[in-house]
């Protein structure tokens, strides 16, 4: 519980440090170039706190990591155990481990081993084998097997305390990340020049809305950002539409307000923030259906625009299904949310809603996760599935399909993901679906199914095209639902 916790207060710690940002550009009153002077310091001390999370992070990264067996030396030290305790009671100890000490330490030696791994007919013919030495060989089976037994327990909670500590480890060091990236964006602004300042001025003018001040930060993937403090003349409520329109023929290029910004222009100064605007839109939809006799869905998904221009979707699949599955994968889905606000990129989130799952320690229990991200400027498609069930790309008269063999969230800390990237074009459709509509499908060819009913389904809406595909595949399973049945649809268009 407590590392879950620490797993907690990251995700707060970042956001404050998200929403400090907010407020040092909404309060900036002087010029860009006095603020970067006054604030140095404090961009200073940001990386010194970022540096000091690092190097804890890495701590963690250099203690021992998980192993699967035990070493040669803890084997040594049972062989000694059982030698002392459990040996040096016979009457013949002296004729075992001083005039056959080698034969006597091997043999008990291989069985452990054979123990360790657990096939049960190695260990019956190893325990025959160890009559050949021992007048004891039943109780001296027994007594090698308990204590094996108990190490290999000790190895279980070792492994998990380290699972931990990387959980841990992890997300501390990519909330030096943050702290880095949030440092650099808080007070690098520079001012605009003289010229272009006066120009927008003129036009904003026009409009009836008065520019008191203007800074540009420049982007890593090279595009601008703008902040104006604005206010309206005569007391108009004026869209920042309008303020965007104007910003865009000075620039030369479309800028829009970022969706954190007011609405409205009014009589009092306000700090608002402007972007590049994208060169694709996405609309998107589901149908879902619950499994016979629940109540309630196990599956759930997530969909939302962030500021870089990336649209971000996600469909979680929780264990089993009912109330406990629905609320896992929602936990999946929600802390996704989060992480993803708080500035992580998709693969970074998922490894660290991996590490908060394996913290919270339900054996057993995992949720699949698929998720793509979409760049709304290039239309490039960034794909990662853990245990999720096949996605399907819709291009006019052609389907694609993208399939995972990964496991699930939750399993193990050290989890692989696979991603893939793909190139989105005007009018393809992508679709997500969860193993219970696979499952639904013919065995032997569910992907080749689908790909037919995709390519039969009509709809120029997401939600329509989703049903009709549920429809669909519901008529292969009588139109019962054996299982919990999504199928989440996003359609990207140029603007």
């Amino acid at each position: 519980m407590q590392e879950w916790i620490i797993a907690m207060l990251v995700i707060s710690a970042l956001l404050i440090i998200r929403d400090m940002a907010k407020t040092i550009f909404s309060g900036m009153k002087k010029s860009a170039a006095t603020i970067v002077y006054d604030q140095h310091p404090q961009k200073e001390k940001m990386e010194r706190y970022a540096t000091s999370f690092q190097r804890l992070a890495n701590s963690f990264y250099g203690m021992p990591y998980r192993k699967d067996y035990l070493s040669n030396g803890e084997i040594e030290e049972l062989i000694g155990e059982v030698e002392q305790n459990f040996c040096q009671k016979c009457h013949l100890h002296h004729v075992c481990w001083q005039k056959q000490y080698l034969q006597t330490q091997q043999r008990i030696y291989n069985l452990l081993r054979i123990m360790e791994e657990g096939d049960e007919e190695k260990i019956r013919r190893g325990k025959v084998e160890l009559m050949g030495i021992c007048v004891n060989q039943g109780k001296l089976g027994d007594e090698l097997y308990r204590m094996i037994s108990r190490e290999r327990q000790n190895l279980v909670w070792s492994n998990k305390l380290i699972e931990n500590r990387l959980a841990v480890a992890e997300q501390l060091s990519e909330m030096a990340r943050i702290m880095q990236i949030m440092s650099r964006d808080m007070f690098e602004v520079t001012d605009v020049l003289p010229e272009f300042k006066d120009d927008l001025e003129r036009r904003l003018k026009k409009k009836n809305i008065v520019l008191k001040s203007i800074w540009m930060l420049e982007l890593p993937d090279g595009k601008q950002q703008y902040f104006m403090r604005l206010r309206s003349r005569g007391g108009q409520c004026i869209p920042v539409n309008e303020a965007a329109a104007q910003l865009s023929k000075e620039c030369g290029c479309s800028m829009v307000a970022r969706k954190d910004s007011r609405s409205l222009i009014n009589g009092e100064f306000t700090t608002y923030s402007f972007v590049e605007d994208v060169n694709f839109k996405v609309l998107y939809g589901a149908a879902k259906i619950t499994k016979d006799k629940e109540s309630v869905s196990g599956d759930n998904y997530m969909c939302t625009m962030e500021d870089t221009g990336q649209f971000f979707m996600c469909l979680s699949d929780g264990m089993g299904s009912g109330l406990e599955a629905c609320q896992e994968s929602e936990m999946v889905v929600d802390l996704l949310e989060e992480f993803v606000d708080a500035g992580f990129t998709g693969e970074t989130a998922a490894k660290m809603v991996n590490s908060a799952l394996v913290l919270q320690g339900k054996n057993g229990h995992f949720s699949t996760v698929d998720i793509c991200v979409m760049d709304l400027y290039s239309g490039m498609g960034h794909f990662l599935k853990a245990g999720a069930a096949t996605t399907f790309i819709k291009r006019n008269n052609w389907v694609e399909a993208i399939s995972s063999t990964s496991l699930g969230l939750g399993l193990v800390q050290q989890i692989d993901f696979e991603t893939t990237t793909k190139k989105l074009y005007d009018g393809d459709f992508l679709i997500m679906v969860t193993d219970g509509v696979l499952d639904a499908l013919p065995l032997d060819r569910q992907e080749e199914v689908m790909k037919e009913i995709i390519l039969q389904t009509r709809g120029n809406a997401p939600k329509e095209l989703g049903r009709g595909i549920l429809e669909r595949v519901l008529g292969y399973s009588e139109y019962r639902a054996v299982d919990d049945m999504t199928v989440l649809v996003a359609g990207i268009w140029k603007k």
